[in-house]
């Protein structure tokens, strides 16, 4: 701790801190130009390496993207917003002479909130296992995901997919850099949760990305929720009309404020309007993302690298707690998100009520909207996924079915994104946690030990195996095998079966 670590690479001569036993951590490391004024929604540019003789100092945290704050999402204390936000963060307890996996993270918001700098996204824990880990921001909301290329003319270019083209930057940035911090840019896992797994899964279907990682880690991802260009155009109209319909040359003069205010209030219109879709996500453009993932990966057609991927067993309670209107939880949004899907795709073999009914037979009729959420939003899309990547690379999948009595007390069991803490070996970072109040610590700590070593074991190239716990078999079509986390650990063949049945084999999504 009484040195400086600097790591020399072609971006330039960064110094860092160094943290108690030999993990060092350079935080707030640019990657790309700031996309401000005229170069904001447009492609992101590569940040031009530092003089060589200068030596930056990077231990503070760069902005987070502008975002309306979310009691949900600890953004830490006093976090600062800019839209100059491409920043990423690196920790490292690597010997310099072995180069070491790297794990980078995209973390998750539904595509609005969130940032690299959260306090439950410290690396520390994870390079202890021997990882090099990089956490970057992308830019969000309308900033980083609204499509105006419809409006581009001579005098005013808009570009799309922005954050995309924002994390390839990033994995490009790390595949020139990352040695000089200890990296091994041969073996990169990109890995995420929730919007940042489905920022994941979509790079699977993304061509230009091959090369830049060798592994992939989705946590709850979203597989399906990504849309073509006629409904990200009729996003950008509902955007447009509540800045007030500007010209196309007025809008980079707009403050970002009031940029903000009408993603937001884009982001709670969309869902309302048509339950089972989101206002912001890649779009499907013909160019980057040539075509659906969610059909890419079904049909066996993605990027052929290894993919752990899986969903917790409760992940809709989190959103019926919030009132929030991204998932369609009663009965009649439930019935409108299907009658939408065969209106909007006439030819897909869409499942009855009834049908869907069936996988939840036994379930308390209060609690069916809610499965019935989770599956059409997280666990389907999953095993879509799934079947179709295990023909071309190894896939593990897994449930997280681990709570806390509290969590149970609660009545929100394991959901939404509880298993972040688990896997950085975070808890107690986030404010006001009322997790263990009814105690459970030192049985989640053991979870937790666990669930690093398989995630940075399935990093390093071996398979996702912990020690003293049960063995995780790769899928494959004849057993399905899921690996369930919870107190113990175990292995369930075909974990899924009623609800395959009940929802058949083919992808459910909006075009």
């Amino acid at each position: 701790m009484d040195e400086t670590p600097v790591a020399a690479a072609p971006a330039g001569r960064f110094a860092g801190e160094e943290l108690a036993g030999g993990i060092r951590v350079w935080r707030g490391i640019r990657y790309a130009q700031p996309p401000t004024g005229d170069a904001r929604w447009r492609d992101p540019v590569p940040a031009e390496p530092l003089d060589a003789e200068a030596t930056a100092t990077v231990t503070s945290f760069g902005p987070a993207a502008p975002q309306k704050t979310n009691p949900a999402i600890d953004l830490g204390p006093d976090p600062v917003f800019d839209e100059d936000c491409l920043f990423l963060n690196v920790w490292s307890g690597a010997d310099a002479d072995t180069p070491a996996p790297v794990m980078v993270w995209l973390h998750g918001g539904a595509y609005t909130f969130g940032s690299s700098s959260q306090p439950v996204y410290d690396g520390e824990a994870l390079a202890r296992h021997g990882v090099v880990v990089v956490t970057i921001n992308y830019r969000i909301g309308a900033l980083g995901f609204l499509d105006l290329s419809s409006l581009s003319g001579p005098e005013q270019q808009f570009d799309g997919n922005l954050a995309l083209k924002d994390v390839l930057l990033a994995l490009r940035w790390v595949q020139r850099n990352i040695a000089a911090f200890g990296g091994n840019p041969e073996r990169v896992t990109v890995f995420g949760e929730s919007a940042g797994a489905g920022l994941v899964t979509t790079l699977l279907a993304v061509p230009s990305a091959a090369g830049l990682f060798s592994c992939a880690i989705a946590e709850s991802s979203p597989v399906s929720s990504v849309y073509d260009t006629a409904r990200a155009a009729s996003v950008t109209e509902l955007f447009l009309a509540a800045v007030g319909n500007p010209a196309p040359a007025d809008l980079r003069a707009l403050p970002v404020d009031t940029i903000v205010d009408a993603g937001m209030t884009v982001f709670a219109q969309v869902p309302a309007q048509h339950p089972g879709t989101i206002a912001f996500g890649p779009v499907i453009d013909g160019e980057l993302l040539p075509e659906a993932p969610a059909t890419v990966l079904a049909e066996g057609r993605g990027l052929p690298v290894p993919l752990l991927i899986g969903t917790n067993k409760d992940e809709a309670s989190l959103f019926r707690m919030m009132k929030s209107p991204l998932m369609p939880i009663r009965e009649e949004q439930i019935e409108q998100m299907l009658t939408e899907l065969g209106t909007e795709r006439p030819g897909i073999d869409l499942p009855s009520m009834a049908q869907v009914l069936s996988a939840y037979e036994g379930v308390r009729h209060h609690a069916v909207g809610l499965g019935i959420a989770r599956d059409i939003g997280f666990r389907m899309p999953t095993l879509w996924a799934v079947e179709g990547h295990s023909r071309v690379a190894p896939v593990w999948l897994y449930r997280f079915d681990h709570a806390t009595p509290m969590l149970h007390l609660l009545r929100i069991g394991a959901t939404h994104a509880t298993e972040l803490p688990y896997v950085w070996g975070t808890f107690g970072t986030r404010a006001h946690d009322i997790s263990f109040r009814l105690g459970g610590r030192q049985e989640a700590e053991r979870i937790s030990a666990r669930m690093q070593q398989r995630w940075t074991a399935f990093a390093k190239g071996e398979a996702p195996n912990a020690d003293g716990a049960a063995q995780w078999p790769a899928f494959d079509a004849d057993t399905r095998a899921t690996l369930v986390i919870e107190a113990e650990d175990r292995v369930v063949p075909d974990l899924d079966r009623e609800l395959r049945t009940g929802w058949g084999n083919e992808v459910l999504a909006f075009p």
